[in-house]
């Protein structure tokens, strides 16, 4: 293999691609094998390599010092010590001293190179596919259960007739237009849809789709608690609400399982019951899928984070043109959902606060230990770093040594 010193600009592009940081291609482009060499952190503060991951370079640097020890021998056995001599600055031989040299006059050095069995450990970041089955499993039983809630207030919402719809200042400036609510799940459609086709891009995507999962389920749970406890009238007069069925739980289970299976939307005609507003569902699911679109791709693609933010946006502003959610269902739904996301981030980035102690107030919340058992082997800041879906190296089966000895003479 050509010594890394002697690398055109071109193989460090190869080798960029190979170890999976794509995402360095642009911001390195001009440099060579010795330009590479010199980084340091500092050049990860400042534009270009700034912007690019979230984790001020950490991981390229781990692999620079690999290179730079296969480097530092490769120069280290062409300018040292052959023969039992070494070199002087004028570049005449000395001999070395005889307790230095082994049995047939050379010097022996032996250099450990750490090389642990899979790449991620040596990251810190390992996949844990295992952990992400138990996330998605307490996503989908949060579903579930919101699915049943919603079926139980459903039969407790008063009929329009006898309670109207309560006053709402959002409704009173602007008039209710009909088509606006589709417009709202085509932008939401759309986005889980950019969301999961990044996803199935980032390297770590095993950490990120179980924080995902844990995040949307858990503000699902929380919003059967605030809806059941507090059962709002309709906001509008032009809702259309299924029957009662007064304790018919057949019926009712099919209706639930219908709910399911249209994916609880409007547009696919399975939610036709009310009841479910405070708060809104839908306002979670385009701010969080935003959230994780911005959060886990490259600063750079600022564009691509103002389009995410428009269909949000959009979304969200046509839940309350159609008149569909109170104004308050969707303020505090928007809340509830950027803070979680914001907390539990903060306490993954931060090692102190994965740790119970009193100097840590985030230990006291109710999910902390489930949290723990998520995040306990990530450390650090996961990078925004993509590769091909099926690529070798984010197989669990993929192998390798923990140390190599170079045996330098």
């Amino acid at each position: 293999m050509k010594k890394v010193g002697q690398w055109s600009a071109e193989e460090v592009s190869h080798w960029l691609s190979e170890e999976g940081m794509q995402e360095y291609g642009d911001s390195l482009q001009q440099a060579d094998g010795p330009a590479l060499l010199r980084l340091t952190p500092n050049d990860f503060l400042t534009p270009p390599l700034s912007l690019v991951s979230s984790d001020n370079g950490r991981q390229l640097l781990e692999r620079l010092e690999t290179l730079r020890i296969e480097h530092h021998i490769e120069e280290h056995q062409k300018n040292g010590h052959a023969n039992g001599h070494g070199r002087l600055p004028n570049g005449t031989a000395k001999p070395l001293r005889k307790s230095s040299l082994g049995l047939n006059g050379f010097r022996k050095e032996m250099v450990q190179i750490p090389i642990p069995m899979l790449e991620a450990e040596r990251s810190g970041f390992p996949q844990e596919w295992g952990k992400t089955g138990v996330a998605f499993l307490y996503a989908v039983c949060c579903f579930v259960t919101t699915t049943v809630v919603i079926s139980v207030v459903h039969e407790r919402v008063p009929a329009k007739e006898h309670t109207p719809p309560l006053p709402d200042k959002f409704f009173d400036i602007f008039d209710r237009v009909e088509w606006a609510f589709s417009i709202c799940e085509i932008n939401g459609m759309l986005l889980v849809s950019l969301w999961l086709l990044q996803w199935t891009l980032l390297k770590y995507r095993s950490i990120i789709i179980r924080r995902f999962f844990f995040i949307v389920g858990t503000l699902y749970l929380y919003r059967c608690v605030t809806m059941y406890i507090t059962t709002l009238p309709v906001p509008g007069m032009h809702f259309q609400c299924s029957p009662k069925l007064f304790g018919n739980w057949e019926v009712q289970m099919r209706r639930i399982i219908k709910l399911i299976a249209g994916g609880g939307l409007s547009i696919t005609g399975s939610h036709t019951m009310c009841g479910d507003y405070l708060y809104s569902g839908h306002t979670v699911i385009l701010t969080l899928s935003y959230l994780f679109i911005k959060e886990y791709s490259p600063k750079r693609f600022w564009w691509y984070h103002w389009f995410c933010w428009t269909l949000s946006a959009v979304g969200i502003f046509c839940i309350l043109l159609a008149h569909d959610h109170y104004t308050v269902d969707v303020v505090v739904a928007y809340f509830i959902t950027t803070r979680l996301f914001w907390w539990y981030h903060t306490m993954a980035n931060q090692q102190a606060l994965k740790e119970t102690s009193q100097s840590n107030p985030f230990s006291r919340v109710w999910w902390f230990r489930l949290f723990q058992y998520f995040e306990e082997n990530v450390k650090g800041i996961v990078p925004r770093n993509y590769q091909l879906p099926c690529s070798w190296r984010s197989s669990p089966w993929s192998q390798g040594v923990k140390y190599s000895k170079v045996d330098t003479q």
